[in-house]
C-alpha cells in the first residue's frame, strides 16, 4: 500500500473497473428482489448538496441488500424537465439572434435533442463521481421512446375511464414563460408593498364602500364587493350593488364568512378570474368571471379601452392616478406580503383563466389514502403519513397541461369545431371515428413533467408490456426522498400505480430532511451558501477560484459568512476530501427526518477518519505479509484476551449497524462504524496487538491467533463498511483478501458481516474494560500533570476487589506497555506510598507518586496562566450574551455555538483548578 492516502488515486480507478466489469447490475438470483427507484433528477441539473445526500443513502441501501445476496436494481434516469430544458436552449439560442419560433416546433426539438446528447449527462457524471452504484445498462429517460409509449398510453385510458378531461380554470400562469405551472414551481416571498384604500360608490347614491388592495390593476375584473355576514357594519347593504369605477359595471355586494372581518376595511373586492381564493367564492356566488389578462400579463380588449394592452404594472399606476383623480382613493399604507414568483422566470406569478387539461383526483386519493392506512405503504418517520393524508383528504384536480414545446404532446386532436379525439396517433384517431375527410389539428401543449414521472415506478420496467423486469421488481421495496415532494410526486406515484398496476409503487417512503448549511439556513445561490460537492470530494486551488463561482459567490465570499475554522479550510482553496469523507459526513448527518445542518469541519474530521483506516490496514500489513496468519492450518493458533475481546466488539458493532439500517438510522449505523473503527480496533485493539507480536519470547501460537485476528476483523469490518465508504474499503479489502482467507474479484459482491452470538466473550469484553479504565486513569494522570509521555511511571493499586486483581495478573503485560509502566505494585492493607495522584476504575484506586515528576512551583504557575487565559475568553463571552442586542439580532447557531463554547470554557476552567488543588495537596 502507498504510505499516503490519496482518494482520487484509487476512486476514479474503481469505479471505472466497476462499471466496466457490470457489478452494478442485478444478479438475476438471490434471496428476494430489491429494487430502488432513483427520483429522477432534472437532465440540465448538477449535482447539488441535496442530490449527494440522497444518492449517498440510497447507494448504502443498494450495496448493502447486494451484499447481502439479494437481486438488487437501482433503476437511474433522468427527467426530461420541461420548462428547466426549453429555458436551457432558448438562451442558447437567443445568444445567436435565434428564437424557437423562427426555428419552428419540429426544428426546435431536433435542437433540444442535440443538446441533450451533448450537454444533458453532466449529473449522472457526477453522480458516478459520489460512487453511485445504478443499473446504468438501464438507464432510462422520461423523453425516450419506450417512457413516451407508457405516458401516452396513461392518458390515453385515463381519457377513455373519464378521469381526463379539458376545463376552464384558474391557474398558476407565468407571464414570461406563457405556460401554467405547478405550485412547487411557485416562490412565494414577503417583500415590501402597499395596501391601498378605494371607494367603492353605492350605485343608489347613498354612499359608499371602502375597499382594501394590494392589487389595484385587477379591479377592473371585480364581479362583487364581500363582507362578512356578521360584520353589524355592513350588514344593511348585502345584497346592494355598487358601480364599479373606471367601468360603470353594476356590481352585488355579498356575504361570505371567507372575509376577514379585522383586516383592511373589512370589504373585500371580489376578482374570480385573478385570484384563487375569489375564484372559489365566485363559485359559491355563482358570480361572473372576466379575464382581463391576455398571456403576456397585458390587459384585454375586457378592460376599458385606455387601458387595453398596457403591462399590468404600468395599468396599477395609471388606475391609481386616475382613481385619486375622482377622489376615490382614500389612502395607502404600507404593507407586507408574499409576492409569488416563478422560480425559473422570476417574475410574479399570475392566477389566470385559461383552458387546461386535468386529471380527476378524488377517485384516485381514496384509494391512495387507503394503503398508508392500512400499512401498505410506510412513511419512516410515520409522522409524514399525517401530511401526507392532510393534503390526499383535501385534493383539488391536477392540472397536467403545460404550454411548452418540449415534452409528451397530448396526444388529442380537434376538429374545426373543436370537438376533441383521443388516440395514439392521428390515423388511429381518423380510423376510429371515421374522419377520413376531415382536417385534423393536434393540441399544442404537453404534459406536465409530474404527470410522466408519476409513472416512473412501472413506466421504467416496461408497462405497459408485462416485462420480466416488471414482473419481478414491482412493487419496488423502499422510495427515498425529501418531504417537499410529498404530494407533487409521492402521492401521485401512489394513484398512478394503484390504478393502472393495481398495487403500490413502492413498501416503504423513506423521508429524509433538507441540506442546510452549517447555521441551518437554505442553500441559495441568493444566499451564496451553495456548495458543490464535487469540490469537496475533488478540491478547488485557489487560482482557479479566483475565475470559479460556487453557485453564485466567491469562495471567499462565502467563507466570510462561516466560522474560522471553515475560513482556515478555504483559506487555499478546498481540499480534496475524497468521495468516502463526504459520504460519511452525510450518513453522520442523517437522523431521521431532520433537516441537515452541513458543516465543512465535519468533513475534515471523517477524512482524518479515512486516514486513520488506512494506516490502521498499513499496521496489519506490515505485521501479516509473508507471515502465518491461520489461513491454511485452523489448529495451529491460540487467541490472545485482546484478540477475544476485538472478535466479540466486532459481533456487537455488526448487530448495531444491521439493526439501524434496518430502522433507516444512517447516523446511528455510522456512529457505531465510527466507533468500532477509531476507539476499539485502531486506539486499542492495534495498540494491544503489539506486546504479542512484538515480544520475541511471545508463545507463536499467540502470534499466529493475533494475526489471524488482525487480518480477518479488519477484512469484516471493510465489508461492513462498504455501504458506507465503498472506495477506501476496496482498496484495502484487495490488498488483504488473501491474509484474511477471502475470495473474490470485488468486496462489493462479497456477503455482508452478520453478528454471530456465540462469538461474544463476555469475560473477555470485560476484562477488557477494566484495562481500558486503568490506562485512561494514568494516562489521565499523565495528561493532567503534564508529565512527558516518555517518562517511566512507578504505580500502586489498593482497595480492589478480587476480580481487580485477577484482572491485573491477566493484563500486566499489556498495562505496563500501554502506559509505559517502570512497576505496578498491589499495596497490602496499611501499606502506605509517597505523596500520589491518584485515579479510580471502580473502587480500585491506582496511585502515581509524584516524586521527580514534576516542579510543583513551575507546574502551578503553568495552571494559573492557563487558567487566566480561560476565564478571560469566558468572561468575553459571557458580555456577549448578556448583551440583549447580540442574542436578538445574532442567528441562532451563533449564539448556541457561544454557549456551548461558555460551558466548554467553565468545564476546563473547573478542571485546572481541581489540578491546582491536587498539586498543592501533594
Amino acid at each position: 500500500m502507498e504510505k499516503t492516502y490519496c482518494p482520487k488515486d484509487i476512486e476514479i480507478q474503481w469505479y471505472q473497473i466497476w462499471e466496466k466489469n457490470g457489478y452494478f447490475k442485478p444478479s438475476g438470483h438471490g434471496a428476494s428482489p430489491y429494487c430502488i427507484m432513483i427520483p429522477p433528477p432534472n437532465v440540465t441539473g448538477s449535482l447539488h448538496m441535496g442530490h449527494g445526500f440522497q444518492e449517498a443513502i440510497i447507494d448504502a441501501l443498494i450495496r448493502y441488500q447486494r451484499m447481502k445476496g439479494n437481486d438488487t436494481l437501482w433503476q437511474v434516469g433522468t427527467d426530461h424537465a420541461g420548462i428547466a430544458t426549453q429555458m436551457v436552449v432558448e438562451r442558447l439560442l437567443n445568444s445567436e439572434d435565434v428564437t424557437r419560433h423562427d426555428l419552428g416546433r419540429e426544428k426546435f426539438i431536433e435542437k433540444i435533442w442535440d443538446w441533450k446528447e451533448e450537454s444533458g449527462g453532466a449529473i449522472t457524471k457526477q453522480l458516478r463521481r459520489l460512487g453511485a452504484s445504478p443499473d446504468w445498462s438501464s438507464e432510462r429517460f422520461t423523453m425516450d421512446d419506450g417512457f413516451y409509449k407508457a405516458v401516452q398510453e396513461a392518458f390515453i385510458r385515463m381519457y377513455e375511464d373519464d378521469l381526463i378531461y379539458r376545463g376552464k380554470r384558474l391557474v398558476n400562469w407565468d407571464p414570461k414563460l406563457h405556460t401554467a405551472i405547478s405550485d412547487l414551481e411557485v416562490i412565494s416571498k414577503e417583500e415590501d408593498g402597499n395596501l391601498w384604500h378605494f371607494k367603492y360608490p353605492l350605485s343608489d347614491g347613498s354612499g359608499s364602500l371602502t375597499v382594501a388592495t394590494t392589487r389595484p390593476e385587477t379591479m377592473l375584473g371585480d364581479t362583487a364587493v364581500a363582507v362578512h355576514p356578521e360584520d353589524q357594519r355592513y350588514k344593511k347593504l348585502i345584497g346592494k350593488h355598487i358601480t364599479l369605477p373606471l367601468t360603470n359595471r353594476k356590481i352585488p355586494i355579498i356575504a361570505d364568512d371567507y372575509v376577514d372581518q379585522d383586516f383592511g376595511t373589512g370589504c373585500v373586492k371580489i376578482t374570480p378570474a385573478h385570484d384563487f381564493n375569489d375564484y372559489e367564492m365566485g363559485r359559491r356566488h355563482n358570480l361572473p368571471i372576466i379575464n382581463i389578462f391576455n398571456h403576456d400579463a397585458e390587459l384585454n380588449e375586457n378592460v376599458p379601452a385606455v387601458y387595453v394592452g398596457m403591462d399590468r404594472f404600468a395599468a396599477r399606476e395609471k388606475i391609481i392616478t386616475d382613481l385619486d383623480s375622482l377622489g376615490l382613493l382614500d389612502k395607502i399604507d404600507a404593507h407586507k406580503l408574499k409576492i409569488p414568483r416563478g422560480d425559473r422566470s422570476g417574475v410574479v406569478i399570475e392566477p389566470y383563466l385559461t383552458d387546461q387539461w386535468y386529471v380527476k383526483t378524488s377517485p384516485l386519493a381514496k384509494k391512495a389514502v387507503a394503503v398508508v392506512e392500512s400499512g401498505d405503504i410506510e412513511f419512516v418517520p410515520k409522522q409524514y403519513e399525517n401530511m401526507y393524508f392532510s393534503w390526499m383528504r383535501d385534493i383539488q384536480d391536477w392540472c397536467i397541461s403545460r404550454q411548452l414545446w418540449w415534452g409528451h404532446r397530448i396526444p388529442a386532436w380537434y376538429d374545426d369545431k373543436e370537438n376533441v379525439y383521443v388516440g395514439r396517433s392521428e390515423q388511429e384517431v381518423r380510423n376510429k371515428n371515421n374522419l377520413s375527410d376531415i382536417a385534423l389539428t393536434q393540441d399544442n401543449d404537453v404534459l406536465d413533467t409530474w404527470f410522466s414521472s408519476s409513472l416512473w415506478t412501472f413506466g421504467t420496467l416496461g408497462w405497459p408490456e408485462t416485462t420480466e423486469l416488471l414482473k419481478k421488481y414491482h412493487p419496488t421495496s423502499v422510495l427515498v426522498t425529501g418531504f417537499d415532494i410529498i404530494f407533487f410526486w409521492v402521492a401521485r406515484m401512489i394513484m398512478m400505480s394503484l390504478y393502472f398496476m393495481n398495487d403500490v409503487p413502492f413498501k416503504t417512503v423513506f423521508v429524509h430532511g433538507l441540506v442546510r448549511d452549517s447555521h441551518g439556513e437554505k442553500m441559495s445561490k441568493s444566499k451564496g451558501n451553495v456548495i458543490d460537492p464535487i469540490d469537496l470530494i475533488d478540491g478547488i486551488e485557489l487560482e482557479p477560484l479566483v475565475a470559479k463561482r460556487t453557485s453564485g459567490m466567491m469562495l471567499p465570499q462565502l467563507c466570510e459568512k462561516v466560522d474560522k475554522q471553515t475560513r482556515k479550510e478555504f483559506s487555499n482553496g478546498i481540499e480534496a476530501y475524497g468521495t468516502d469523507a463526504l459520504r460519511f459526513t452525510y450518513y453522520s448527518l442523517a437522523s431521521t427526518g431532520r433537516d441537515i445542518n452541513f458543516d465543512v469541519g465535519r468533513i475534515a474530521g471523517f477524512r482524518n477518519f479515512c486516514n486513520k483506516i488506512w494506516n490502521a490496514a498499513r499496521y496489519v500489513l506490515m505485521n501479516t505479509e509473508d507471515q502465518d496468519c491461520g489461513q491454511n492450518n485452523h489448529d495451529n493458533y491460540e487467541l490472545s484476551l485482546p484478540d477475544r475481546w476485538i472478535i466479540s466488539r466486532l459481533q456487537q458493532a455488526e448487530s448495531t449497524v444491521a439493526e439501524a439500517i434496518a430502522d433507516y438510522r444512517f447516523d446511528l449505523a455510522s456512529q457505531a462504524i465510527y466507533e468500532f473503527i477509531w476507539n476499539e480496533y485502531c486506539d486499542w485493539y492495534l495498540e494491544l496487538s503489539k506486546p504479542v507480536l512484538w515480544d520475541d519470547t511471545s508463545n507463536p501460537r499467540l502470534q499466529v491467533g493475533t494475526r489471524r485476528t488482525l487480518v480477518r476483523v479488519l477484512e469484516a469490518t471493510l465489508r461492513m463498511t462498504h455501504p458506507f465508504m465503498p472506495f477506501i474499503t476496496e482498496e484495502i479489502w484487495q490488498q488483504i483478501k488473501t491474509l484474511a482467507g477471502a475470495k473474490g474479484d470485488t468486496i462489493m459482491l462479497q456477503s455482508y458481516p452478520v453478528s454471530d452470538n456465540t462469538l461474544i466473550d463476555d469475560e473477555a469484553i470485560m476484562n477488557i474494560e477494566w484495562l481500558k479504565n486503568a490506562v485512561i486513569g494514568i494516562r489521565n494522570i499523565r495528561g493532567e500533570m503534564n508529565i512527558s509521555p516518555a517518562k517511566m511511571l512507578t504505580v500502586y493499586l489498593r482497595n480492589g476487589s478480587k476480580e481487580d486483581k485477577c484482572r491485573l495478573d491477566e493484563n500486566r503485560p499489556f498495562l505496563m506497555k500501554l502506559t509505559r509502566l517502570e512497576t505496578i505494585t498491589w499495596l497490602s492493607p496499611g501499606e502506605t506510598v509517597p505523596a500520589s495522584v491518584t485515579a479510580l476504575v471502580g473502587a480500585m484506586e491506582i496511585l502515581v507518586p509524584m516524586t521527580g515528576l514534576i516542579d510543583k512551583a513551575a507546574e502551578t504557575i503553568r495552571l494559573g496562566k492557563e487558567l487566566e487565559k480561560i476565564q478571560k475568553e469566558a468572561k468575553n463571552i459571557k458580555g456577549k450574551l448578556n448583551n440583549e442586542s447580540f442574542v436578538e439580532k445574532a442567528p441562532p447557531a451563533i449564539v448556541a455555538k457561544e454557549r456551548d463554547r461558555l460551558d466548554e470554557l467553565e468545564a476546563t476552567s473547573a478542571k485546572l483548578v481541581q489540578q491546582k488543588e491536587n498539586i498543592a495537596n501533594l
